[in-house]
């Protein structure tokens, strides 16, 4: 009974950190998923150049969760010490981060933005405009750049709350900007109520006011309630920090900012390789990762949950307890993935049809949202490893266990298969999917052995 009750409460702690960062990731890609269907409603090449300008940005919003995860691992710790001028730290080094990528980011794009679009327009199309889709991916892209500040400083503000406990304020930021977002999209996209008609313009600055509106409130409500956060007093009088905590810092976050990076190219690449089998299956792919997209953020969140509940137990010097919830949390999230399969599954030939396409490309939407559900818990399993290797500072570890893995035998596994093979792209997909199931041995091997387990900060 007394374990039973152990269990219990270490799931609802999980839960009260989990279930507001689900909302606000979940509102973040609604955002996204906003867009996407309300841009649908003007053709297949609308959706398909927002979908495709949408993982490159992707590609950049993981470089920032990743760049502010390496310090938020000290975050999660120095709060689990009460050392408050060492979360201070962890708070400024952050930001600099965040300008950093900003301004390379905005530098890529700004150079090499049609470039990288035209590598997902190879594939030929009897339906589908390449061109056009082009012209329309530029538009939208050189608003979007306008977004890519806001969204890092929001990011930054929230993931130091999460660290000391507090997810509701960023949530509600969130639902406010997606207001935001839906209102202006349908003015703008559709020029309703007097408004311009600027179809794919208009969602990007729909995205960029619902952006700047989630980064004022978080910022101002921080501030406001800056007795309540601590750290935030007299945060911006120096942005100096000490050599030796940088150094640690950044070499603990660079494996962390570099396995971000890479692994969301990875899904990029490896999207560029199905994009061989054709246009359409862009634009299916488009469908069924809106909404994927959506429900992930409940496994992605249980397992930022795990890593924060982590970081503070083994800050606490509390090891075999950080153990034991290790494993309790692991196979919690797993069996809540699960339920996710079996609603996505239900609702898979349902969402498809909001988008003013083909039937091709929706039944191309259905079969991908089927394939992708049935790997949830896979992939619910996995975020749970990734994120307790990562609170002990393993961050060397989750490279190679992840990005390195994507780049070594994920994208040539699908490039080799797309390629020079005559296998269904969906069979393609399933198999690529499945390659998981070697990460998840070797993360539970590695999980048991205890490897994880240390004491990162003093």
């Amino acid at each position: 009974m007394r374990e039973q009750t152990k269990r219990t409460e270490i799931y609802k702690r999980a839960l009260f950190l989990a279930v507001p960062m689900m909302i606000q990731n979940g509102i973040t890609n609604m955002v996204g998923l906003v867009d996407n269907v309300m841009v649908g409603k003007l053709g297949t090449e609308s959706m398909t150049a927002v979908s495709i300008v949408g993982q490159l940005i992707f590609v950049f919003n993981l470089a920032i969760f990743g760049g502010i995860s390496g310090p938020g691992i000290y975050g999660a710790q120095y709060y689990g010490q009460r050392n408050e001028e060492g979360f201070r730290h962890t708070f400024r080094i952050k930001l600099w981060i965040c300008l950093a990528c900003v301004i390379i980011g905005t530098l890529i794009f700004m150079t090499s933005g049609e470039t990288l679009i035209s590598m997902y327009l190879h594939g030929e199309s009897a339906q589908m405009d390449a061109a056009l889709t082009m012209h329309l991916g530029k538009e939208y892209m050189t608003i979007m750049l306008f977004t890519l500040l806001p969204f890092s400083i929001t990011q930054v503000y929230a993931s130091s709350l999460r660290e000391t406990g507090y997810s509701v304020k960023p949530m509600i930021a969130g639902i406010l900007s997606v207001i935001v977002d839906i209102v202006f999209n349908y003015l703008l996209i559709f020029g309703k109520f007097g408004m311009p008609r600027l179809e794919v313009k208009g969602a990007a600055i729909a995205t960029l006011l619902a952006r700047i509106v989630e980064c004022v409130i978080v910022v101002a409500w921080a501030h406001y309630e800056r007795r309540t956060h601590s750290f935030l007093i007299g945060i911006y009088r120096t942005m100096r920090i000490p050599k030796e905590i940088s150094i640690l810092m950044i070499k603990k976050g660079l494996p962390i900012f570099f396995n971000e990076f890479l692994w969301a190219g990875g899904l990029a690449a490896l999207t560029q390789c199905y994009s061989t089998k054709g246009l359409e299956i862009v634009a299916g792919l488009t469908i069924s990762n809106v909404i994927c997209n959506l429900l992930n953020v409940v496994f992605v969140a249980l397992g930022s949950a795990v890593g924060i509940l982590s970081g503070q137990t083994l800050g606490a010097g509390k090891f075999e307890k950080a153990k034991e919830n290790a494993f309790h949390l692991m196979w919690f999230t797993c069996f809540v993935c699960v339920g996710l399969t079996v609603i996505l599954i239900a609702f898979s030939g349902i969402f498809p049809k909001v988008y003013d396409t083909t039937e091709q490309v929706r039944g191309y939407g259905q079969t991908f949202i089927v394939i992708t559900a049935l790997f949830f818990p896979i992939q619910g399993l996995l975020n749970s490893l990734y994120f307790t290797l990562r609170s002990g500072g393993k961050t060397v570890i989750t490279f190679l266990f992840d990005s390195v893995f994507s780049w070594v035998v994920t994208v040539p596994v699908a490039a080799v298969l797309c390629l020079t093979t005559p296998l269904s792209v969906f069979v393609i997909y399933a198999i690529v999917q499945s390659l998981d199931l070697i990460k998840v041995a070797i993360g539970y091997g590695l999980i048991r052995k205890g490897i994880w387990i240390s004491t990162i900060v003093d």
